[in-house]
């Protein structure tokens, strides 16, 4: 069965900078759309950044420039890296699985994956 489980969370300064992971396992890793979602206590969870098996990227605005999605299809590992952190990056981070084919770029909406890890921390203050 899909197994996603979230790494890398931290405490972390404002202007700081964390590379988060998502080790994958029982499924073809390589052919999925991956994506990271954060959920911020009392708000929704929103898409932050998706990659497609031909390594098309999304990137939410509130982080475009500031993060970057990327992959390891021989080690089956999906990262998140961030830089330059605020406030406001403070959430609980997920990673995500779908397969499905889409013809434009990954998407960023919640409801189109039907995988989920369980999340790691990241709290910048």
């Amino acid at each position: 069965h899909v197994q996603l489980v979230e790494s890398g969370g931290d405490l972390a300064q404002p202007g700081g900078s964390l590379r988060l992971s998502c080790a994958a396992s029982g499924f073809t890793f390589s052919t999925y759309v991956m994506g990271w979602f954060r959920q911020a206590p009392g708000k929704e969870r929103e898409g932050v950044a998706a990659i497609d098996s031909e390594r098309r990227t999304s990137y939410a605005d509130s982080v475009k420039g500031r993060v970057t999605i990327s992959k390891d299809n021989a080690m089956n590992i999906l990262y998140l890296q961030l830089i330059n952190l605020k406030p406001e990056d403070t959430a609980m981070y997920y990673c995500a699985a779908v397969d499905r084919r889409y013809t434009r770029y990954p998407p960023l909406t919640r409801d189109e994956y039907t995988n989920w890890g369980r999340g790691t921390q990241v709290t910048v203050s």
